[in-house]
């Protein structure tokens, strides 16, 4: 056998599984993506010839080729806990198509990633059925919720694994990390270990000015990390709430005279809106609007008591890539939004890299 192993990226978007699956000795001989801009970005890392851009039910079974391994995430929107928790919402009904790539594909090995609730979805249970007696059976599962700060990612993030399998059963991988590490187990990794040294002051506010061309259309890009290196221009309001709050800290931290409404009167709960990070602990999950304080924890985690040293700004979009495990060269097409969006939708590459090292052993 191959030192490389085959494999289908599907609901691919910018290519975060791709990144850990091929830094472990996989190639991709397929992805397919809708979104134009994240397949854009895929095809700029990864070249475009095996990149599929457009509706995954219109690939027709003729062109899905074999391979050994499928991954992929399904849009999760329904089952997030911030979505619509709608389990008719047909974006939930996805997975069926990637089922409809394994039966064709045959691969060996195949890896769906979701949110953590997925696992408590009804949609999960028709997966199990289709294992159990349906167009999977063939294929035996092992689900589970894995915290990416186990397998080495800056960040807790905790996600929904199932590996299906029909060359036996294969368990989830072991934990590489912990928080408090014990025996082989190494501490976590921290926010300093991955954005430590990058410039605290960005010099501008916009992407530059360039386009490419990929399938047959133009779009912005292709930046380099440090070109989404940009910062904001917040209010002197937002800058003053900023400067009130500590590592660890959040909206709890601000006087009375700096609370919105609705923080006024919601006493309990949404903890980590306007907060700041810790630089020695992971990050909380990155989410697609990592560059709005009030969605989470972003705040950048340089604060000192000394107010000349606190950097009083949100994550870079660069920073988030770096947290999300993305390389410092990656290639990224797209507005500011999109590629938040390609960032904060993207499954960290360290923990797909600590999956495909783990299957390896299995398919070799």
């Amino acid at each position: 056998m191959s030192d490389r192993l085959s494999m289908i990226d599907l609901f691919a978007g910018c290519g975060g599984m791709t990144v850990g699956f091929k830094r472990e000795g996989f190639d991709p001989v397929m992805s397919v993506e809708w979104d134009r801009a994240a397949a854009a970005t895929y095809a700029a890392n990864f070249g475009e010839g095996h990149t599929h851009w457009g509706d995954i039910e219109k690939v027709p079974d003729s062109e899905i080729p074999p391979a050994q391994v499928i991954i992929g995430g399904p849009p999760c929107q329904g089952f997030s806990n911030l979505g619509s928790k709608d389990v008719d919402d047909p974006r939930n009904t996805l997975w069926k198509q990637y089922l409809r790539f394994v039966v064709k594909a045959r691969p060996e090995v195949f890896v769906i990633e979701n949110v953590e609730r997925f696992s408590r979805a009804s949609e999960f249970q028709l997966l199990l059925a289709e294992a159990d007696h349906g167009m999977i059976k063939d294929y035996k599962l092992t689900p589970g919720v894995l915290l990416a700060a186990d397998y080495g990612v800056a960040q807790r993030r905790p996600r929904t694994i199932v590996i299906g399998s029909r060359i036996g059963e294969i368990p989830l991988p072991k934990p590489t990390h912990a928080k408090v590490p014990t025996g082989e187990l190494k501490p976590w990794e921290t926010v300093r270990s991955r954005i430590a040294g990058i410039d605290p002051h960005p010099t501008t506010t916009e992407l530059p000015d360039s386009t490419t061309e990929y399938f047959g259309e133009r779009i912005r890009g292709e930046f380099k990390g440090t070109d989404i290196h940009f910062g904001r221009q917040p209010t002197a309001m937002s800058l003053e709430r900023y400067d009130h709050i500590p590592p660890g800290g959040g909206r709890f931290n601000l006087p009375d005279h700096l609370l919105s409404r609705c923080w006024r009167e919601k006493k309990t709960g949404t903890t980590d809106v306007m907060g700041r990070m810790r630089w020695d602990a992971p990050s909380l999950t990155i989410r697609t609007e990592f560059f709005k304080p009030e969605k989470g924890q972003y705040l950048h985690p340089q604060w000192e008591e000394d107010p000349e040293r606190r950097v009083n700004r949100v994550i870079t979009h660069y920073e988030a890539s770096l947290l999300q495990d993305f390389p410092k060269e990656y290639l990224w097409c797209g507005s500011k939004t999109e590629i938040a969006k390609q960032i904060g939708n993207a499954v960290p590459s360290g923990l797909a890299a600590a999956i495909a090292r783990h299957l390896k052993g299995y398919l070799n």
